[in-house]
């Protein structure tokens, strides 16, 4: 014990001693004769447990069913006749023939015990879903659609808000509101806000969840005729849909924003006023703090050395107050993803 504390020493001797005494007068007597409490002993022993026992194998109950017993109980299991059917149905039929194998639990217990206990109807397997991966480097190439709902005057009666937004440069393209969803009504808002931007076959990519208007074969029919790819969200899954689900969020958190609408038409005043505010006064962070409409006509550039000019006139007047460099405007846009893949991933473009 070179080196030891007497601290130490002393525990070390304590505990060969009380090893010693315990098997001659008891743990209880050896502890008080030591002047060492129980509770010490037994969180000393504690730190160094004693060797697992060899685990002893059960014995059998002495109504279990014998080896051969159960063999004879499996094999009818396993029959032809009997292998389609569920325990408690077996169990009946050989009631009714006069048979006893055994109990219905018994049967449960052997085939669970065999890992023959699932279920055993052919179940709907799903492939996976691809995940939609849309890339867009100007306005129109990627549009983005989506249904909200805007409660009515009173509870239960609700109006049906679509909106179509660039992902590129955030412009709401086309908004609609109904009473309902209708896939007649989806067909027409989209094949009208199309011919309102003048697409072209093969140039624009629409993308929305799986709703039934947008899922609708008339909706389909139509893209395809008119030369527009369509693309869809995995099922339950918003992150698919990421520009709907933000712009519906900005229209809900507006302070203006009523808890309910009088009518239709008050509904459309409202979303009136919110999309141009949107499109044409709303500085997006995602944009370089562009408003939609100048980034989708292309008068972005042209802003934004307007506010560099600003700021190198700033920096040149008080160049101290920018201590790490000169300022400059957010940049602009160069690209917008849904569900851009890892950097070593390849690269997918829109399917245009």
């Amino acid at each position: 014990m070179t080196g030891a504390t007497p601290a130490a020493v002393f525990d070390t001797v304590r505990d060969q001693a009380l090893e010693e005494l315990t098997p001659l007068v008891g743990r209880v007597q050896a502890c008080a004769a030591l002047g060492v409490s129980r509770a010490t002993y037994y969180r000393h022993h504690r730190r160094s447990p004693a060797p697992a026992r060899p685990r002893q194998e059960r014995r059998r109950h002495p109504r279990a069913l014998t080896p051969q017993e159960e063999i004879r109980v499996l094999d009818v299991l396993h029959s032809p006749e009997f292998a389609d059917m569920a325990p408690a149905e077996i169990y009946a039929i050989l009631l009714d023939r006069g048979v006893y194998l055994c109990s219905e639990s018994t049967m449960y217990r052997l085939l669970r015990r065999h890992g023959e206990v699932r279920e055993r109807r052919r179940q709907a397997v799903h492939p996976p879903r691809t995940v939609p991966e849309l890339f867009a480097e100007g306005p129109n190439q990627v549009w983005s659609w989506d249904i909200t709902k805007l409660k009515g005057p009173v509870k239960g009666v609700y109006y049906c808000l679509c909106t179509i937004i660039d992902i590129f440069s955030r412009y709401t393209a086309g908004w609609m509101i109904a009473a309902h969803e209708n896939k007649d009504l989806a067909e027409r808002f989209l094949s009208e806000t199309i011919a309102k931007y003048g697409i072209e076959p093969g140039q624009l990519t629409i993308h929305s969840d799986r709703g039934s208007p947008m899922a609708a074969q008339n909706v389909a029919q139509m893209m395809a005729g008119l030369g527009v790819t369509k693309s869809h969200s995995r099922p339950k899954t918003s992150n698919d849909n990421p520009y709907s689900e933000s712009q519906y969020k900005t229209l809900k958190y507006r302070h203006d924003f009523p808890g309910r609408f009088g009518s239709l038409e008050d509904a459309r005043a409202w979303c009136t006023r919110f999309f141009t505010w949107y499109n044409e006064e709303h500085r997006h962070s995602g944009i370089g703090l562009h408003t939609p409409y100048d980034i989708h006509f292309g008068l972005a550039e042209q802003l934004r050395e307007m506010r560099a000019g600003v700021l190198q006139a700033v920096y040149t007047k008080h160049p101290e107050r920018f201590v790490r460099k000169p300022p400059e405007p957010p940049t602009l846009p160069a690209a917008a993803w849904i569900n851009k893949p890892a950097p070593d991933g390849p690269l997918i473009p829109a399917q245009r």
